[in-house]
């Protein structure tokens, strides 16, 4: 995860250099603007891969598998974490988003009803296993 951010770090320069081009020969400030933007957002993503490798590396007390030069895949086998194969969700809250962003074109009613569902179905989806587990 060390090499993801510093190829984020890459990145945040290589925005910035052809951010000052830009601006150099363009004076536009719009454009200008939006890359600078872009670089600020590399520079944070990299910082936060930075941080929290750096964080997990001192619970761990080890590299982890993925930085491990000489790492094969089996190394980094196990649990990967917990992934819901079944919930509904997503679907319901992207639903309750689009109907949020209809409201900011035909009326603020819509938009009003798309926010209200857009707070529940979140809430919802971030306490679906606070109920107890799921059987299908």
């Amino acid at each position: 995860m060390r090499f993801q951010a510093f190829m984020f770090y890459g990145c945040g320069v290589f925005f910035l250099i052809t951010d000052i081009v830009y601006w150099y020969f363009s004076g536009e400030w719009t454009g200008t603007t939006a890359m600078a933007l872009s670089v600020g957002l590399a520079f944070m993503i990299g910082a936060y891969l930075h941080f929290t490798i750096n964080r997990v590396e001192r619970l761990r007390g080890v590299e982890l598998p993925e930085d491990d030069k000489l790492g094969e895949i089996a190394d980094s086998a196990g649990d990967q974490g917990f992934y819901s194969p079944h919930s509904w969700w997503p679907l319901w809250v992207g639903l309750s988003a689009a109907t949020l962003c209809l409201g900011m074109i035909f009326g603020a009613w819509l938009m009003l009803l798309g926010g209200a569902l857009l707070i529940l179905t979140s809430i919802g989806f971030v306490f679906e296993y606070y109920r107890g587990q799921y059987v299908a």
